[in-house]
């Protein structure tokens, strides 16, 4: 139970990520409208979050290596509030850009340090399951902010405002909580805080001897490695790395957040005949999809697996985004057809290829550069997102959206092939098994 009040605490870096993330799906057509936006400037509005993100993965591994995993939460939890309430009070586009940017620094260093953190924290047979907390986290600050869109949409043009400036609320509640949680006993026993760390492990695993046993798994590991990046490149870790930096893009360039960003623009733009609040609120549905899918991932990642379910997903993406792209090469797209096709997209993606890949990064590097390690593999995955964003809207209108939605369907299809031939299993190991796992691995 500790474990857990631990992970959730950790994920609530995800619920603020996800709301951050999606708040500008219903803003954007307030602020095109108001602004008079260019197709570039939409996506620049869109993106300048993305680009804040990929600068605050470079920097979190580092960070969390030398202060620590929570000390560096903290550090995000004030970050999401100023970013909140600077993107609710611009007066142009330039400021809007820059409170943006500043919010996606504090989900680029969340996004690598709360699945880190909750890895760390959690037991071997719980922590797939615990580390998808925060993917679960993630599509709850989705909905979050597809329903807060929604219910403000009625306000008017000025309504965008209090759709950014609503995530202040939780920031100051996260920043409360971490408060009452203690450091990774993995940084702990790294910094020689032996005592401090063996208190921790008793909590979370239930017991003197277990947390005993953990304890000295940890040591002997840290005790092997030099903590080096340059440790990457041997031959088992420099497959480590490639895997990780291949799901990490591939994950991006599934298309599926041409449905989370653009979904209402899409559908109010390239659909027709919808209104805003029409566009905005089915936007809504996406993110219940989007919930269900991710609450089925967390139930089965533990028992099916994360290889199969990997494959699943991506399979399942390739099929939606097909189905897309044959709607949209009709004359007239039929909202409920694309609608549905949006949906199967989103639901095979939570099921599948949003949790997994997180889970998979947090697992699969040694204990002392975990936090640098991941943290390359995490900005290779927001620099991924920031070219799949900033280029949506110009593919769009240079190949069509059927053209753009069958790109992503190739790129999944690659993405199944690559998990099948090359991704091992991970299910229930520990996190020093899955070490020398790779090891074992060299050619």
């Amino acid at each position: 139970m500790y474990a857990c009040w631990i992970a959730t605490v950790a994920a609530t870096a995800g619920l603020l990520f996800g709301y951050d993330i999606a708040v500008i799906n219903g803003a954007l057509v307030f602020l095109r409208q108001q602004w008079g936006l260019s197709e570039v400037q939409t996506e620049i509005a869109a993106s300048s979050l993305l680009f804040g993100c990929v600068f605050g993965a470079a920097a979190g591994g580092a960070l969390s290596d030398r202060y620590g995993r929570r000390r560096v939460l903290m550090l995000c939890a004030m970050l999401f509030g100023v970013s909140a309430l600077g993107a609710a009070v611009p007066r142009d586009l330039t400021e809007f850009v820059a409170a943006r940017f500043l919010g996606g620094v504090a989900i680029g260093v969340a996004s690598l340090i709360a699945p880190l953190y909750i890895a760390e924290v959690a037991p071997a047979g719980l922590r797939g399951r615990l580390v998808s907390l925060n993917q679960m986290a993630i599509v709850t600050g989705i909905l979050v902010a597809y329903f807060v869109n929604w219910a403000l949409s009625f306000e008017g043009e000025q309504s965008w405002r209090w759709m950014f400036a609503v995530a202040a609320v939780p920031s100051a509640a996260f920043l409360a909580a971490l408060f009452l949680v203690p450091e990774s006993p993995r940084w702990l026993v790294a910094r020689g805080r032996r005592e401090e760390a063996a208190g921790v492990l008793r909590r979370t695993l239930g017991g003197e001897a277990a947390a005993g046993r953990e304890l000295g798994e940890i040591e002997r590991t840290i005790a092997e490695e030099s903590g080096s990046l340059r440790e990457l490149l041997r031959p088992g870790l420099r497959r480590a790395l490639g895997i990780a930096l291949f799901l990490a893009v591939m994950q991006q360039w599934s298309g599926v957040n041409t449905v989370l960003f653009y979904g209402a623009l899409i559908l109010k733009e390239q659909v027709g005949g919808q209104s805003d609040t029409a566009a905005i609120g089915a936007s809504v549905l996406i993110g219940l999809i989007n919930f269900g899918a991710t609450i089925v991932a967390i139930g089965l990642i533990d028992r099916v697996g994360r290889k199969r379910l990997l494959i699943g997903s991506a399979l399942g993406m390739a099929l939606c985004l097909a189905g897309l792209a044959a709607v949209f090469g009709q004359e007239a797209p039929p909202a409920v057809l694309v609608i549905a096709g949006m949906l199967g997209c989103v639901a095979c993606f939570g099921i599948g290829l949003g949790p997994g890949v997180w889970v998979l990064l947090a697992e699969i590097f040694p204990n002392r550069i975990r936090g640098r390690a991941m943290g390359l593999a995490t900005v290779a995955l927001w620099v991924a997102c920031v070219v799949l964003t900033m280029t949506y809207l110009s593919l769009s209108s240079a190949l069509g959206p059927s053209g753009a939605f069958s790109l992503y369907a190739v790129m999944c299809l690659g993405t199944a092939v690559f998990v099948w031939q090359v991704t091992p299993e991970t299910k229930g190991r520990t996190l020093e098994d899955i070490e020398s796992m790779f090891e074992e691995k060299r050619p």
